[in-house]
């Protein structure tokens, strides 16, 4: 008898093992989805600034600068990060323009950053670097 009990003694606790597996495999990939969506970073951005007045809007489908007097388009690329550093600190986008200049814009979070026109307070800062010519402003995601 005492032979007997063992072996079924086994199987039980094997099976209540294996039903409770995919349960538990279920609910780390769920904890897992949940973790990637608070720590996903956002890939769309609209950086501003005045005096001049310019922005460039980044998102997937392509990378737009703009100013009230000429406007253009870049292929999206991903941003480089900072060394040692979250991608959401710091992103800098390298472009290359059709006449084979290479522009670079630099977005990185800040506590705040004013655009000088209005109350807004932006989480980012944004600088375009144009050849000799360096723009400063702020930049919020794009959602």
């Amino acid at each position: 008898m005492q032979r007997l009990i063992a072996p079924v003694l086994l199987i039980g606790i094997s099976a209540n093992l294996l039903a409770n597996t995919p349960s538990n495999a279920n609910n780390s990939n769920l904890l897992l989805a949940q973790a990637n969506n608070r720590n996903r970073v956002t890939e769309e951005f609209i950086a501003s600034g005045t005096e001049p007045f310019w922005s460039v809007t980044v998102s997937k489908k392509g990378i737009i600068y703009s100013t009230p007097e000429s406007r253009q388009s870049f292929p999206y690329v991903a941003p480089l990060k900072a060394s040692g550093r979250p991608v959401d600190v710091v992103r800098v986008y390298r472009l290359r323009g059709n006449n084979k200049t290479t522009n670079t814009l630099v977005i990185q979070k800040v506590a705040s950053c004013s655009d000088g026109m209005s109350d807004i307070k932006y989480p980012y800062s944004a600088r375009f670097i144009s050849g000799n010519t360096v723009l400063e402003g702020c930049a919020r995601p794009n959602k």
